[in-house]
């Protein structure tokens, strides 16, 4: 199975279009605010520290840069050829290496395991923006990924942010500057319930060992000036059994 050439081209629409500048997409806020505050809760369960590390949906590499520098060996993957271009042309001392990869691919996502062996797996923000017949796939793909030694962390936006984002995509004023190209090329957040993704999950032969919420930060501000944050669930999963 992969992914639908619709969904493929949006996410290439929008990379295309998309600004160099770090901070210039709507989730793209500095490393400091995002994956450095998860890792504080991620480093603590990685049964081995020295796998590879994959970032699974990368975009334009900004976490994945991050990583780089805490990890010896960081492979970031996205569907999207476009952006990966803007992570490569970010990195041009090639801190972490980068590759297409529809994570819906099951046979692709087996071949890279081949490759790598077990791997350590960072996801941010990718499940709710599957079409729905691309989750349970997704998960699967991490626990192919995983191996029986890898962990993986996974942190979605929870339900209370889709009801942020609909208001923010509905203001009479228009969407936030930031919000509105992601809106435009048909890439609104999906419906993924909280109570829905840790059934993905362990329904593709994942444990979740732990679990919380933290505010997952943006690049947007509100007309007063503070900083959209949205709620988020984060997960630590590893295979079952």
């Amino acid at each position: 199975m992969s992914v639908t050439s619709r969904y493929r081209e949006a996410w290439e629409g929008f990379w295309r279009e998309a600004p160099d500048e770090q901070g210039a997409v709507f989730w793209d806020a500095e490393p400091d605010l995002t994956v450095a505050r998860h890792l504080a809760l991620f480093e603590p369960h990685l049964t081995e520290p020295g796998l590879p590390l994959v970032d699974l949906g990368c975009g334009n590499g900004t976490q994945t840069r991050f990583l780089a520098g805490r990890f010896g060996q960081v492979l970031g993957t996205d569907l999207s050829a476009a952006a990966l271009d803007h992570a490569r042309a970010a990195d041009p001392e090639g801190r972490a290496t980068y590759r297409e990869l529809d994570a819906s691919d099951k046979s692709a996502a087996q071949a890279l395991h081949a490759e790598l062996g077990d791997a350590n797996i960072y996801m941010r923000g990718v499940l709710h923006q599957c079409e729905p017949d691309d989750r349970r796939p997704l998960a699967e793909t991490i626990a192919t990924l995983l191996g029986g030694r890898g962990r993986a962390f996974v942190v979605e936006p929870s339900q209370a942010a889709g009801a942020i984002l609909k208001e923010l995509a509905t203001s009479p004023s228009g969407p936030p500057r930031k919000l509105a190209p992601v809106l435009r090329h048909g890439i609104a957040p999906g419906a993924v319930s909280d109570e829905a993704v840790p059934g993905i999950l362990t329904e593709a032969g994942l444990a979740v060992l732990t679990s919380g919420t933290l505010p997952l930060v943006t690049t947007e501000h509100t007309p007063d000036g503070a900083r959209i944050e949205l709620p988020s669930v984060w997960y630590v999963v590893g295979r079952a059994g």
